[in-house]
């Protein structure tokens, strides 16, 4: 993420621990198995003590046959209390990590762009894969078996003083000694815990990158270049955690040793005390036995308060992007007012600055209206400002200064749901999604029917090719439409849009992946998908210039001109200039015949 907390604490686990509120039914009866459970335990102490004292000195079977059956009995009890606190508390760490990893991501996808900007899409995901995971465990394991080593061991310690107060006075001398490594390494593993979980971010989001990019990585032969930098990274993981791991031993080792010492000094005085008759054997019995108690839930405590803390810091780092808030304001559910078939959209007096780029305007004092019902083409040189244009018009960001305008209401007094859904996008480069063909044309309208995406396929011509695939619609297209060309990736596209109907329709040079004859096809698709629809084009192509009703061009972020080809080419120096040398085909396109505006030619250039 853009900042990392230096260290996570167990109150980091708060927040988590409220998903637990909707289910305080369950909670309740798995705090209630765990008392039980934990009584049961302790009672085993007491049963030991009648086996030894009365089972085996008495001397008589019956008494030693009622002894047994108590000690089955209690094994039975912490049986049925272990099943069932065992499902209540892994159904809980599943469940609140169900839940948390959706309210997560609910909360990613409504974050403004400039969010992804900062963030890596790879250490987002593994945020919500390995920590989400993590706390999972820590919920449904962990966090019960602290608990329960918590009660028994302060159990058994009351059952010690009740048993012997001399020997438990020894026990009690050691369990600050204990207490001391717990403290001091606790600290380090923390620290590493959170240092070690971000390393394994930073692994899954190298091999993401990579393998997105796989074609580009084979084409230039850097397959050995790419495996020796991701070996680079997991082994500086493999470090970290080889750091943590080692503190964490330190930990649990020296705990247990100081623990079983201090056992060993209580066994002797013990001891000293049967062999007099100052105590029986059954009460020395019941005191070991009360003693291991202690000493298991002592290590079995710093044992997992290393894991605590590894959930402390993913819960933070979870928490942090549940609380990230988009810088886009949508002020609800708010449908566009009076809003005619044929939008009228105006940029007014914008000036706009990236987050990633402060320093340098995008646009500045930019001032453009767009008829209602006729299309808009923008050109001008890389970086001057058409995709931001189409960034604003969604509201994927918010000027700095000026409005964006729709029929005149400013687009920030307008429902983010409401504006976006009279809009459809056909980029330069489609995105697919991994699913089958129907999925892909239906993603702006799921309900449509077969036939609407029938039509909606074969209006962009991509009817023909669809059905030579295996399965038709139903045809999976692979990780972002990777099975498919990069001209009939650009039609699904278009069937999309074609789809959602727009009364917005905005285009990215949206037949440039096309050959000649498809683009021809396509061109005629968009005319009869631009007509009547406020239509903005960002245009690379000279014969997609031809065909709009006006032509805005666009120099560092500013206006230059405006007005049709044949204006600006009177006019405009720029404008002469790209479609000289930007605009591809433009001799051809000059020497072919004239049609009228918005009647595409009998061949389009491709």
């Amino acid at each position: 993420m853009a900042t990392k907390p230096k260290s996570a604490s167990l109150p980091s686990l708060l927040p988590v621990i409220g998903f637990l509120k909707p289910y305080k039914l369950r909670l309740a009866a798995a705090s209630v198995a765990l008392l039980f459970t934990a009584g049961a335990t302790l009672s085993v102490g007491r049963g030991l003590q009648v086996l030894i004292d009365q089972g085996f000195g008495s001397g008589d079977n019956a008494d030693l046959d009622r002894a047994v059956i108590l000690l089955i009995a209690i094994a039975a009890a912490i049986a049925a209390g272990t099943f069932v606190r065992f499902y209540l508390v892994s159904w809980l760490g599943e469940r609140v990590s169900a839940d948390l990893r959706k309210a997560v991501f609910d909360n990613i996808v409504k974050l403004h762009p400039g969010f992804f900007e900062l963030n890596r899409s790879g250490e987002i995901m593994s945020r919500l894969t390995t920590d989400t995971t993590l706390l999972q465990t820590i919920i449904g394991s962990s966090f019960s078996m602290a608990l329960r080593s918590s009660l028994t061991l302060i159990g058994a310690l009351v059952m010690m003083f009740i048993t012997n107060l001399k020997l438990s006075l020894i026990i009690a001398v050691g369990v600050p000694l204990v207490l001391l490594p717990i403290l001091f390494f606790g600290r380090r593993v923390r620290r590493l815990s959170n240092q070690s979980q971000d390393s394994i971010a930073n692994v899954g989001s190298y091999a993401g990158e990579v393998i997105q990019h796989i074609r580009v990585v084979q084409s230039y032969t850097q397959e050995q270049f790419e495996s020796a930098a991701f070996a680079r990274e997991v082994e500086r993981a493999f470090t970290i955690a080889q750091r943590r791991i080692w503190q964490r031993s330190l930990l649990i080792g020296g705990a247990i040793l100081l623990v079983f010492a201090g056992m060993a000094a209580m066994m002797w005085e013990g001891g000293q005390d049967v062999i007099s008759g100052r105590m029986t054997g059954g009460e020395l019995g019941a005191f070991v036995f009360y003693a291991i108690m202690v000493g298991s839930g002592v290590a079995t405590v710093s044992e997992v308060w290393g894991e605590l803390l590894r959930a402390a810091g993913a819960a933070e780092r979870l928490i942090e992007l549940l609380n990230t808030r988009s810088l886009i304001n949508d002020p609800g559910p708010q449908d566009l007012p009076n809003q005619p078939r044929r939008p009228e959209l105006k940029l007014d007096n914008i000036t706009f600055y990236y987050p990633t780029r402060p320093g340098q305007a995008a646009l500045r004092n930019f001032s453009l209206a767009i008829e209602a019902g006729k299309s808009l083409a923008l050109v001008g040189p890389s970086g001057a400002g058409k995709s931001t244009v189409f960034e604003l018009l969604q509201r994927f960001y918010d000027p700095q200064q000026g409005q964006v305008l729709l029929n005149g209401e400013d687009i920030r007094e307008l429902g983010l749901q409401q504006l976006r859904s009279h809009i459809a996008l056909v980029p330069q480069q489609p995105a697919l999604f991994t699913g089958d063909v129907r999925y892909n044309i239906t993603y702006g309208r799921p309900e449509a029917s077969a036939e609407q995406v029938t039509a909606a396929a074969r209006a962009a011509h991509a009817q023909e090719f669809i059905e030579r695939l295996p399965d038709g619609y139903g045809s999976h297209l692979g990780e972002q439409g990777v099975r498919l060309s990069g001209g009939q990736r650009q039609r699904i596209a278009l069937a999309r849009a074609i789809l959602n109907d727009p009364e917005i329709l905005l285009l990215d040079e949206a037949t440039s992946a096309l050959d000649t004859e498809s683009e021809h096809q396509v061109q005629q698709a968009l005319h009869g998908l631009m007509k009547n629809r406020t239509t903005v084009i960002i245009a690379h192509r000279l014969s997609t210039i031809l065909h709009a009703d006006n032509i805005a061009v666009l120099d560092q972020g500013q206006l230059v001109a405006t007005g049709t080809h044949e204006e600006l080419m009177r006019s405009c120096e720029l404008y002469q200039r790209l479609a000289s040398l930007q605009f591809r085909d433009g001799d051809r396109e000059a020497d072919s015949p004239s049609y009228p505006s918005g009647e595409p030619g009998p061949s389009a250039p491709g």
